[in-house]
């Protein structure tokens, strides 16, 4: 078998997953094939408890996994690389995001893929991945293209609940640029909360932006 290529994405995308958290940036953000699925947090529930929410996470990391082991031991042409942070798009009924206001709160939780992951590749791995887990989340997974564009962001260092500081600030810097928000409240979770202290942890807040 011949050996892998080793594509490294986070290296390669570093401008848009590696953003300062000193002050905010603008980017623009391509389009990129992503594992997505929606759903709402349960009444009275939070994030960390929602099953849903829980079933969705179980469900990405499982199908990109199996993609990353396929690409790797792929007979034909070998590409071995880093699985990619979970991302979450949220809002609320309103249309607005608060991490106060829980019982509304809907998301859309996505992993980014490789350009040479295929429709096909995704079907196949689908059908693994039920084979080893019963997850009823693997069902709602799609896999497509999402493209943002024009952006604002910031890596946040601190725990979820004290995201509202950095939002504050990344406010302020779209209304001192001539800039108004055109979409969801994006977070990239680059920490894990079951590993690192709060105080530690890191996550980018990015916003579609366009000028007034």
């Amino acid at each position: 078998m011949p050996t892998p290529v080793r594509l490294d994405l986070r290296k390669e995308l570093r401008h848009l997953y590696a953003p300062s958290a000193s002050q905010v940036e603008v980017v623009e953000v391509p389009a990129f094939n992503f594992l997505m699925l929606d759903g709402k947090i349960e009444p009275e529930m939070a994030p960390d408890t929602s099953p849903a929410y829980r079933n969705a996470i179980g469900a990405l990391y499982s199908m990109s996994y199996t993609l990353k082991f396929m690409s790797k031991l792929s007979k034909a042409e070998p590409i071995d690389y880093k699985v990619m942070a979970l991302e979450g798009l949220w809002w609320t009924d309103s249309g607005e995001f608060s991490v106060h206001r829980k019982d509304e709160l809907r998301w859309t939780m996505m992993m980014l893929q490789p350009s040479h992951i295929s429709d096909e590749m995704v079907k196949e791995a689908l059908e693994r991945a039920k084979a080893k887990d019963e997850n009823p989340a693997l069902e709602l997974v799609r896999f497509e293209e999402f493209e943002e564009g024009l952006c604002m962001q910031i890596m946040h260092i601190g725990p979820y609940a004290e995201e509202a500081r950095t939002v504050e600030k990344m406010m302020a810097f779209a209304k001192e640029n001539g800039y108004e928000l055109r979409g969801k409240h994006h977070e990239i979770y680059l920490g894990d909360p079951r590993r690192s202290k709060p105080d530690r942890l890191k996550t980018i807040l990015r916003y579609p932006i366009k000028k007034r």
